[in-house]
């Protein structure tokens, strides 16, 4: 029994209510369900929201206790490549995080990076779950993906999506609709592009509802296939949103 968890993006205190509002406890510093049941992210746990550093905590503190369901995503791609110190540029979000980082004493500073090296390269690309009938995959995953040897073009496909190569005004790349043509049998899980309310194509769910962006912070329940939400405590910014009906 799962709870997926969409894009958290630094958003620390709608997941805390969130894991409430699904029956978790925190009280013993991970949560822990009275049911049994795991939380599970899509991915970019962190940049754009106020709380980077709370989120990164919690998360190290599932990996440890063994209990880490986790695909990573673009924002934690990049980084893990400033973490390792490569020149990678404080844009779309990641600015955020640095400015946490930032404000901490040196030490600590560089204990955090540390620790989110190691976090990140402990992470699988995408999870597989209950028997091969669960698929989560921070952008997605074609069906041909699955279950294939790990590549440079499903490692692009799971961080980024189906990009054309070409970018929008703002810098961020053209993504096919990958889901519309999903039709394989195992159920894929997603986020990356928000949506005002989740996405349902086929055996595929987009569950990123835009929490940083002033929607909401959404769980996709298995094997109920329910969904349940918690309104976003940021500010409103309907532009960011992806609108598949037009």
């Amino acid at each position: 029994m799962f709870d997926m968890i969409g894009d958290i993006h630094g958003c620390y205190d709608e997941l805390t209510e969130l894991l409430s509002v699904l029956g978790y406890s925190l009280e013993s510093g991970i949560p822990i369900h009275p049911d049994g049941r795991s939380p599970v992210f899509v991915g970019d746990g962190m940049d754009r929201g106020p709380d980077s550093l709370r989120v990164l905590q919690l998360l190290f503190a599932l990996q440890d206790s063994g209990k880490l369901h986790y695909s990573p995503g673009n924002h934690c791609n990049k980084l893990y490549r400033y973490a390792k110190g490569n020149n990678v540029q404080q844009t779309h979000g990641l600015e955020t995080t640095v400015a946490e980082l930032d404000a901490l004493p040196p030490d600590e500073r560089q204990a955090v990076l540390s620790r989110y090296r190691r976090f990140y390269e402990k992470l699988p690309l995408y999870l597989s779950l209950d028997g091969g009938s669960l698929i989560v995959a921070h952008a997605g995953l074609p069906e041909r993906m699955i279950g294939a040897k790990p590549s440079g073009s499903m490692k692009t496909f799971v961080l980024y999506g189906d990009v054309t190569g070409e970018t929008l005004p703002d810098g961020r790349p053209v993504r096919r609709d990958w889901a519309a043509s999903y039709k394989g049998n195992p159920w894929i899980v997603y986020g990356h592009t928000p949506v005002r309310e989740p996405r349902f194509t086929g055996n595929t769910v987009n569950i990123d509802t835009g929490c940083v962006f002033g929607g909401s912070l959404t769980a996709f329940r298995w094997p109920e296939k329910e969904i349940v939400s918690v309104p976003s405590r940021q500010p409103f910014q309907p532009e960011k949103f992806t609108d598949y009906s037009s």
